[in-house]
């Protein structure tokens, strides 16, 4: 029987998990300020959420992105607890 030259998905664990968020997390700087942005699929949005840029309701099931300061102004603790979600779009046109 041949060989399979595929890989192999390692097994999930805590540090993959923590690996795979930290990957999607990216910064970027609107307006001067330095924001820690990340992508949440669809399947991992659970709750409704209202959205800052529009006021509108972010639905459950709805892929969206969720913000906060990352400058640490007030600490990383209070900019964590800080952060919005908002609709993708809401965030580009901000």
């Amino acid at each position: 029987m041949p060989r399979s030259h595929r890989r192999r998905p390692e097994p999930a664990g805590d540090d993959g998990l923590e690996r795979l968020i930290a990957g999607w997390k990216r910064t970027e700087v609107r307006r001067g300020v330095e924001w820690t942005v990340q992508p949440v699929s669809a399947a991992q949005a659970t709750k409704s959420y209202a959205c800052p840029g529009c006021a509108r309701p972010i639905e459950p099931g709805a892929a969206h992105i969720v913000a906060w300061r990352a400058d640490g102004v007030l600490g990383d603790a209070a900019d964590l607890a800080a952060r919005r979600h908002w609709h993708s779009h809401c965030w580009r046109i901000s």
